[in-house]
């Protein structure tokens, strides 16, 4: 026990001062850093969250007794504020399945906004902490513009553009997560009646919308595939990237942006859209300081060609 204690313990000096300067509750303490513990350990204000990433072949090396005895003895954590998910590769949109009925909720700040978190119900818990540093470039450059979230999930990136002054539009297929946007809009006190969020099938409410140029800003964050029940064909991420891409970038504005991030490991931008238009790889700046696996998703900035 004393090695991961040892690790935790240093990762969260490394970080301690850097969340507080910049109010930062929610983030990455430790990321299968040591191969004998194959975990990552999320800090969400006085909780903790452990996704269990090890081999069930290793059955008889389960180290995760040592990891929670770690935090308790380290943060002097209650237990039931230790939660513990064994997370498995999830495809299309199992991730946002209901795991349990807790519904036990509260909130975290991440610098100028406030989140409804649950780490009980779902294989994720509401806020998607490697969209950290995008969502603070939305909020510097979003400023009176009119930005489009597409996959928006609870809409966290959706909040930081309406802090910062734009007219926002949020897509998702699932309602209980659009319902879940308009709660973080209204604690972090944004009229939600002011913004739009609209229950739709993001493919087909491309093909109704697109050639409409309507935005300055789009953040598209699609699944890397889905089959779901409301979708009449399968979704895969690089193979269907043209059609979302140039969907997007026929609905922007002059001089607009479309920031296209999706967790596909070794994913393949197409080169149609590497010769149709401005690209830069921004996947090294969007990755958080708290996260080691720098793989954990790829970003695009695009434009049109001036």
């Amino acid at each position: 026990m004393q090695m991961i204690k040892n690790r935790l313990e240093k990762n969260y000096k490394k970080l301690k001062s850097w969340a507080e300067r910049t109010g930062i509750e929610a983030y990455r303490l430790y990321d299968r850093d040591i191969p004998e513990y194959p975990f990552i350990v999320d800090i969400y204000g006085e909780h903790f969250l452990i996704y269990d990433k090890g081999d069930d072949r290793d059955k008889d090396k389960n180290h995760l007794p040592h990891v929670v005895e770690a935090l308790q003895a380290l943060f002097k954590a209650e237990e039931s504020k230790i939660i513990v998910k064994k997370r498995e590769r999830q495809e299309g949109l199992k991730q946002y399945e209901k795991l349990d009925q807790k519904e036990q909720t509260f909130s975290v700040k991440e610098s100028q906004a406030l989140f409804k978190v649950n780490l009980y119900d779902y294989l994720d818990t509401g806020l998607f902490l490697d969209h950290r540093p995008m969502r603070q470039k939305i909020f510097k450059t979003a400023k009176d513009k009119k930005f489009l979230n597409l996959f928006c999930y609870t809409g966290s990136v959706s909040v930081f553009a309406a802090l910062a002054g734009a007219r926002t539009t949020s897509v998702d297929m699932s309602q209980t997560y659009l319902g879940w946007a308009q709660e973080n809009f209204e604690l972090n006190k944004i009229q939600a009646s002011e913004h739009s969020f609209i229950n739709a099938n993001v493919l087909e409410w491309l093909s109704e919308n697109a050639g409409r140029p309507a935005f300055d800003i789009i953040f598209l964050d699609p699944p890397t595939f889905s089959n779901s029940k409301k979708m009449q064909d399968s979704f895969e991420v690089e193979r269907d990237q043209d059609f979302l891409v140039n969907s997007c970038m026929s609905m922007l504005e002059p001089g607009g942006v479309l920031y296209f991030s999706n967790n596909k490991r070794k994913f393949n931008l197409s080169p149609a859209i590497k010769e149709q238009y401005k690209v830069r790889d921004i996947t090294e700046e969007s990755i958080p300081q708290d996260f080691h696996d720098k793989k954990i998703h790829v970003c695009f900035q695009i434009s049109a060609f001036s």
